[in-house]
């Protein structure tokens, strides 16, 4: 009796103490950015893709389908879901702030997780260089160590691209040799063998590592080798690459930096809506669809050293990237193409599964905090008040991952800024400075509906005019998924009558679109 009892006793407690270890035991956390990637990849459902490695992750993690960024360009999207505030909030639309000096000092993902004992490192592009991270990646704030950029970065954009006669040319468009590279190697190639050696060296934990691939922005410079894997003959050009009748002037991204390039300038391409020729485009798919197989080789092996039974991981963008939709190219709108990204997210020892939710890139900060369970969960922040306090203008994903009856948020929000109504070279429409910008192109997204509507905007005290109204788009995903049609100055009473709840949800904005225990599914 007295055996069998102290038998039960100690198994309890060895449970016990296995369950205390077990959950003070914080996870590592990999946190992966792939730049200007949008979501042609084999786990997204798209055939043309080869990327086996981010489809091995996806099989073991979440994979959510509907994911948006908060603007579709580098520097504003980055800071804004590193802090978790939108580019209103951050005051951010271009490259030319740093958010710390000019509105307030928000905590970053990197730094909250560093200040709750985590070891912090970036590799390769993660905040965006130069002044919108105050020239040091945001350090020492957000990093336990220096981040690394890799040394061969200085050469991305020299010409080191063969042309037809042998010359040299800076282009678009560079498949390499990559032994006849400048120090004989590329970005990634670098930023993955620093990745490698600090995961086989160092043994911190638990740390938080970032990982910024640059594949596939532009240039498509990468190993010549790539575009085997998605020969020319089996590229097939977008039904809808033309311009849209209906699409108002302001909408339009007529892609400079894409113009700048050698290769393209010697189209001589009409300035700004010249289409780009057939064969250029089936040349542009297929190098950013061999970028996209070069980056996931490159996390493969990155994956392969990694432990997923106690390490997150997180895999996702800043923005996606037209491949002439709309006779577009680059990011620079509010267009799916541009703003949905991919989002995979494992967590150890939770299920994978699909996940059709709306989501904002916003969303991660407060996800990760919960999933790592490093803090109470991130309170919301107030409106019309300078929170200095670290807080959450998105919402934990936690629930929808939990929960299949959880139906998420109603609607996200993305906007982008124009210096007028027409596209101009100078200034740059694609990428206005603040000084320069003068219209706002706010943009809700729900279930059924993209509605746009773009506003005069005041570069002093950062708000739009919502009664000088410059511009509006409605696209019903239903039946025009690529966004091809635009019914706002339909006739119709019921298209009139969805456009102005779709207009009173936009200028309440993403507090009222949050996901609440159980939401109910929206009309919309």
């Amino acid at each position: 009796m007295r055996f069998c009892f102290a038998y039960w006793f100690l198994n309890g407690l060895i449970l016990m103490l296995n369950t205390v270890y077990s959950s003070s035991i914080k996870p590592n956390i990999l946190f992966v950015v792939i730049d200007d990637l949008k979501p042609i990849l084999g786990c997204y459902g798209d055939s043309k893709a080869y990327t086996p490695n981010i489809d091995n992750l996806a099989s073991k993690s979440f994979v959510f389908t509907n994911t948006y960024a908060q603007q579709a360009l580098c520097a504003p999207s980055r800071n804004s879901f590193l802090t978790s505030r939108r580019p209103n909030s951050l005051h951010l639309f271009d490259f030319n702030s740093y958010w710390r000096e000019t509105v307030g000092n928000f905590t970053t993902i990197p730094q909250y997780f560093k200040e709750h004992g985590y070891h912090t490192y970036s590799i390769g592009k993660i905040f965006h260089p130069g002044i919108s991270s105050n020239f040091s990646d945001d350090q020492p704030y957000s990093w336990s160590q220096k981040p690394f950029h890799p040394k061969s970065i200085e050469y991305e954009n020299s010409r080191l691209c063969i042309n037809n006669d042998g010359s040299l040319g800076q282009n678009l468009i560079c498949p390499v040799a990559v032994e006849y590279q400048p120090l004989g190697t590329l970005p990634d190639i670098e930023s993955t063998k620093e990745a490698i050696h600090f995961l086989k060296k160092n043994k911190q934990e638990p740390f938080f590592l970032a990982v910024g691939f640059h594949k596939p922005h532009i240039p498509f410079r990468i190993p010549q080798q790539f575009l085997d894997f998605h020969p020319l003959s089996n590229v097939s050009l977008p039904q809808n690459r033309f311009r849209p009748s209906l699409l108002p002037t302001v909408s339009w991204n007529p892609w400079i930096d894409i113009r700048k390039r050698e290769d393209i300038k010697k189209l001589n391409i009409a300035f700004p809506y010249g289409p780009m020729p057939d064969e250029t485009i089936k040349k542009i798919i297929q190098a950013y669809y061999a970028s996209v197989t070069y980056t996931d080789h490159l996390l493969g092996r990155l994956l392969s050293i990694i432990d997923l039974n106690n390490t997150i991981v997180v895999l996702t963008s800043d923005h996606g990237w037209s491949l002439g939709e709309h006779g577009e190219f680059a990011k620079y709108s509010n267009f799916e193409e541009a703003t949905r990204v991919p989002l995979i997210i494992h967590v150890p020892h939770m299920t994978q599964k699909r996940v059709h939710s709306l989501v904002e890139l916003v969303d991660l900060f407060p996800t990760l905090v919960d999933l790592a369970d490093v803090s109470k969960p991130l309170k919301i922040c107030p409106r019309n008040v300078t929170q200095l306090d670290t807080c959450t203008e998105g919402t934990s994903l936690l629930p929808v991952m939990k929960n299949d009856k959880i139906k998420g948020k109603t609607a996200v929000f993305t906007q982008y800024p124009r210096p007028g109504v027409y596209s101009t070279w100078y200034p740059d429409s694609d990428k206005p400075s603040l000084n320069e910008i003068r219209i706002m192109g706010y943009s809700i997204k729900t279930k059924r509906y993209r509605y746009c509507e773009w506003v005069q905007f005041n570069r002093t005290n950062f708000k739009p005019d919502w009664n000088k109204v410059v511009a509006r788009e409605l696209y019903y995903h239903i039946i025009d998924p690529k966004e091809d049609l635009n019914l706002s100055d339909r006739s119709d009473g019921q298209l009139k009558h969805i456009m102005g709840r779709l207009r009173q949800k936009l200028l309440k904005g993403w507090r009222h679109c949050r996901m609440d225990s159980l939401t109910k599914k929206t009309k919309n």
